[in-house]
């Protein structure tokens, strides 16, 4: 099928090129013109067939809000926009309604595989009219692997079950994080290999999986992660699915506090830590360390 793709960065470039090979037309356009097939959204509407189908993989949030607010103004009854990104769930609900009144098909499209997508597939959880669905589902049948894609349900549901996947995925990291730290920093048994353990895991191992896999090649380049600085960023989903969860009264404590453990991963030197080091020193006579000392 022809399909235009919004958004040419590490995913949208490698599904459009996942595309390609599956013998699809895509066209693709971004800001930076050394990449993009066309010069501006105007160009890419024009040289689509209608009807056509557009999917968008630019940052949630206002390029989002833009690029939809954009594409609506251009495209004709019958067209289809599909959201591939790290929307919010309420915010592609919104989009739905936008553009169904304009006679736009519309469909969210929770996408997870990240920069291994182009070889070994994406994982697609789509929500939208039955319709919608239907009109992408060539293009879903390339991207995926077998049985890597499914209609969740109405608009909004594909990110909202990539919102929940994505805080699973929170809590898994975490889990991952600490235990290797606890093992690290054995003093019983300071010569632990943590590449042999990661690799040792992967075979019939409760714990295996995927990022086990990775964290075994993370391994085998920097034993120690000297080079990773111990600095990680939330992409918004860890922290929409604590409020849902908080909305929907469903108790979350591993989710919420991966999300926590994350914000305090940004403080170098937390004022939180000082507080308690300075109130232990008071009220027990601890000793404090200097800002100085190892």
């Amino acid at each position: 099928m022809q399909i235009g793709m919004v958004g040419l960065g590490r995913m949208g470039a490698n599904m459009a090129e996942r595309l390609r090979r599956g013998d699809h037309e895509v066209t693709g356009y971004d800001r930076d013109h050394e990449v993009s097939d066309v010069s501006s959204l105007e160009d890419l509407v024009a040289k689509l067939q209608a009807p056509r189908a557009i999917w968008i993989m630019v940052p949630a949030g206002d390029p989002t809000e833009q690029t939809i607010a954009a594409l609506a103004a251009l495209l004709e009854p019958g067209d289809l926009v599909v959201d591939g990104g790290n929307s919010n769930f309420r915010d592609s609900m919104r989009h739905a309604d936008d553009l169904t009144r304009r006679g736009i098909l519309y469909c969210d499209a929770g996408t997870s595989g990240g920069v291994w997508g182009l070889a070994e597939g994406y994982c697609l959880m789509v929500g939208g009219a039955e319709e919608a669905f239907e009109r992408i589902e060539p293009a879903l049948k390339t991207l995926a692997p077998e049985n890597g894609y499914t209609h969740m349900g109405p608009a909004g549901a594909g990110h909202f079950v990539k919102m929940v996947h994505n805080g699973i995925e929170y809590g898994m990291l975490q889990a991952y994080g600490e235990g290797f730290e606890i093992l690290k920093g054995s003093t019983l048994f300071p010569d632990l290999d943590l590449h042999q353990i990661a690799e040792l895991w992967r075979h019939g191992s409760v714990v295996r999986s995927w990022l086990l896999d990775l964290a075994v090649q993370a391994l085998a380049a920097d034993p120690k992660l000297d080079a990773v600085r111990g600095y990680v960023e939330d992409s918004g989903e860890g922290r929409w699915t604590v409020l849902e969860a908080i909305e929907e009264d469903v108790p979350a404590p591993m989710t919420a506090l991966s999300l926590f453990a994350r914000f305090a991963s940004r403080q170098d030197d937390s004022f939180a830590m000082k507080m308690i080091a300075a109130l232990r020193q008071q009220f027990g006579g601890h000793s404090v360390r200097d800002r100085d000392e190892p």
